[in-house]
């Protein structure tokens, strides 16, 4: 059975359907009949020496929507080799920038006044250009420099058709494929649409950066640019100007006019924070996100991509990383069984030691070697692989680590994440502690004591009253009594009958003496009679055991 196409998304399915051939899912396209949509040299299977900068290169072709899918596929180490998730880790925006006929139309459109009336100074020419928008220098009439990040015309529609064509093949997919049925891409494609719808608001953005600013107002070595609500729309952002140059511009000696370490340990403390403690974190830290400033301070820009965590869940990541970051395998494996899904093939020998595997090899490796969002990610492939559903933020989680670990090596090539992790536990975890005593968790503990003391009377009442009039009852759900009644009287006929059939076999051996002119096959024959009856009641009992004892113990 084939997927039904649809003449408008016809040209996607022949590229996706490229794809699949060209990366070594041919088996993938054959089953969902889209073999159809491909030209003749392209049905031909290519070698699997294909390079895997190509599918980056590829990625980007098509266009914005698959650029990013191609970054959140980055994160799904159990679908791609590592090859393929390193390219696509590092896969950017490669695109020119729109007309800035186009960017005054739609900032004039959004925040309905001439850009010449909002702004004393725009430059035409954009700072940085990207698949969703791009970013203009600009002043404001109280002399403020602001970055103006202008939605790039179209996209939005763009994208959606794209993402109906995706679901479609993903839908197919995951109803007539082992590889779907496993990988659950519909489910997968759900999140990225999530995601990227959120990514095309630019208020959302402008609360991300509200929000994270708060929670790392602490941190002195850390800048979140501040967002200017009047001149926010959802196409148009307008945010603080952070004057600074992006850490991947960083030369040697450069890294010799701050200190890197220091920074880089902040940096990581404040991802900790954020991601066991506020439960909100910057999910897309990736170097090209962060800039250092004049001043050899942190800005974090570019705040479209957030993850959200749950208080249940952090307890439960902040084990996994403690482990992972000290060696020890079983209880890393423990708890990631705890934090997924089991499903109905769920292999947990083959599991457990895929993980002991895992964190093993960061015991031998150098300080640049250690990745803890490389092992993080190398958890949840190996769940996939045995038969565990982890939830989406554990590998949000991972991607954000990983790209948090090549910042803190362009800062500070010696950085070690896994001796910050161990160094940094015991703050967390005072830091939870004292979240949890916070005004509104104690103003609840206190209505709730309050509903206690206000029901306490009543329900002694009750209580005494029942004892009084000899109602009161204990119910205890242990066993069955009635089950164990039956089991007792089973037992006791039993003995019984082994006792006749022994004293059958007694009286007939003592019978054997008594001479008789009544006779069976030569001897007395009542005797006879009586071990027969013996046998016939042992068989009985034997046929009752085997076969009745046991329907009923399943």
């Amino acid at each position: 059975m084939a997927i039904s196409l649809k003449p408008q998304h016809l040209n996607r399915y022949r590229q996706i359907a490229w794809l699949f051939v060209k990366y070594g899912r041919s088996d993938l396209v054959k089953e969902a009949g889209l073999e159809e949509t491909l030209d003749a040299e392209q049905r031909v299977t290519p070698k699997e020496a294909a390079k895997a900068g190509e599918l980056a290169d590829d990625l980007e072709k098509l266009g914005p929507t698959f650029v990013k899918l191609g970054q959140l596929l980055s994160t799904r180490v159990e679908l791609l080799p590592r090859a393929y998730l390193e390219a696509l880790a590092r896969l950017q925006d490669k695109v020119e920038p729109f007309p800035f006929d186009d960017v005054e139309k739609i900032v004039t459109s959004e925040l309905g006044v001439r850009i010449s009336k909002a702004f004393s100074d725009f430059e035409v020419k954009p700072m940085a250009a990207a698949s969703l928008g791009q970013v203009h220098k600009a002043r404001l009439r109280d002399g403020r420099q602001v970055a103006v990040k202008v939605q790039r015309p179209g996209i939005r529609d763009a994208m959606l058709e794209d993402l109906d064509a995706l679901e479609e093949i993903a839908e197919f997919l995951d109803n007539h494929t082992a590889a779907g049925k496993r990988y659950e891409f519909s489910q997968m494609l759900d999140q990225f649409r999530k995601s990227l719808l959120r990514e095309l608001d630019y208020r959302q953005e402008a609360s991300n950066l509200i929000t994270i600013g708060q929670h790392l107002k602490e941190f002195e070595h850390i800048v979140v640019p501040e967002p200017i609500a009047d001149y926010t729309t959802s196409r148009v952002l307008t945010m603080q100007y952070v004057r600074g140059r992006k850490i991947t511009d960083l030369n040697p000696l450069a890294r010799m006019e701050f200190d890197g370490a220091a920074l880089a340990e902040e940096l990581f403390r404040a991802y900790l924070q954020q991601i066991l403690v506020d439960g909100f974190f910057h999910a897309d830290p990736h170097p090209g996100n962060v800039f250092l400033t004049d001043d050899y301070r942190i800005a974090l820009i570019d705040l479209g991509m957030v993850g959200k965590i749950m208080p249940g869940l952090q307890e439960q990541l902040l084990q996994l990383l403690l482990a992972i970051a000290e060696g020890r395998g079983n209880d890393a494996a423990d708890t990631a069984i705890k934090v997924g899904d089991r499903k109905e093939d769920f292999a947990e020998k083959e599991f457990k030691h895929a993980i002991a595997e895992i964190v093993a090899k960061q015991q031998g490796a150098t300080v640049e070697q250690m990745q803890v969002g490389r092992l993080v990610l190398e958890v949840t492939q190996a769940a996939g692989e045995n038969g565990i559903r982890v939830p989406a933020e554990l590998t949000m989680l991972g991607k954000t680590l990983l790209n948090l670990d090549q910042v803190g090596r362009t800062i500070a090539p010696e950085f070690d994440p896994n001796a910050s992790i161990r160094r940094n536990a015991a703050q967390i975890m005072q830091q939870r502690l004292l979240k949890s005593l916070s005004p509104g968790n104690l103003f609840s503990g206190v209505l709730e004591l309050k509903d206690l003391v206000q029901r306490l009377p009543a329900r002694l009442n009750k209580i005494i009253d029942a004892i009084a009039n000899n109602e009161m009852k204990i119910s205890v759900d242990a066993i069955d009594e009635k089950t164990l009644v039956i089991g007792f009287q089973k037992v006791a006929n039993r003995i019984t009958v082994g006792l006749i059939i022994a004293a059958l076999i007694v009286g007939a051996a003592m019978m054997m003496r008594v001479q008789t002119t009544f006779r069976i096959w030569g001897y007395p024959g009542l005797a006879i009679l009586l071990f027969l009856a013996a046998a016939g009641a042992g068989v009985f009992l034997l046929i009752n055991i085997l076969f009745y004892d046991k329907r009923h113990g399943d």
